[in-house]
């Protein structure tokens, strides 16, 4: 996965709450152990009718929503199941990090491990992004930081391993597999 340092870009809002993995990705899309592809059918429910035609009035059809790598969204996103297809659904259509009060667990822990960023922020924050779509945004994942357009730096909390590995572009498995000479020094002399 490619490092994540920084990242700016006009974000997409989707102020529901409770948005769960399904509505993410519904489960008719799992078929598939690739994540190629995922993002066409992310929000299928929400962004296509019951033809398969775009409505218009989703979020993600909108012409000014073209390009945006962030998504802001309502409270705890991310419930339900821990299917990992969320995250790279999200990826595929083009997203980096998802910015919200509330990101379930599994789904945020299926994030780092996949290179989105969950970035948690409080209350006021939330509801100004939630008010101000097409927001220009910059994540600092070195400092944490989130930057409003006005200059403000909002912190936003990050586990030091999960930073580490965004950071270079790297998963548990990349991060075990640079320590090999440290390992196998290890094993000779246990």
């Amino acid at each position: 996965m490619p490092p994540f340092t920084s990242l700016s870009s006009r974000t997409v809002v989707l102020p529901a709450t409770n948005i769960d993995t399904d509505q993410i990705i519904p489960a008719r899309f799992l078929t598939t152990t690739t994540r190629e592809g995922l993002g066409a059918h992310l929000f299928a429910d929400w962004r296509y009718d019951e033809r398969g035609a775009p409505r218009p009035d989703f979020v993600l059809n909108r012409p000014a929503s073209a390009g945006c790598r962030i998504l802001v969204a309502g409270r705890n996103f991310g419930c339900g199941s821990s299917r990992e297809h969320a995250p790279w659904a999200l990826l595929d259509y083009g997203f980096r990090a998802v910015v919200s009060t509330g990101i379930a667990d599994i789904f945020r822990n299926n994030s780092l491990k996949n290179g989105l960023l969950p970035v948690i922020v409080e209350e006021p924050t939330s509801e100004w992004l939630l008010a101000h779509p097409g927001a220009e945004l910059t994540l600092d994942l070195a400092t944490a930081t989130l930057a409003l357009p006005d200059g403000t730096r909002v912190p936003f909390p990050i586990e030091a391993f999960a930073q580490h590995c965004l950071l270079n572009g790297i998963d548990e498995l990349g991060y075990l597999l640079a320590r090999t000479p440290e390992i196998e020094a290890f094993e000779r002399r246990a």
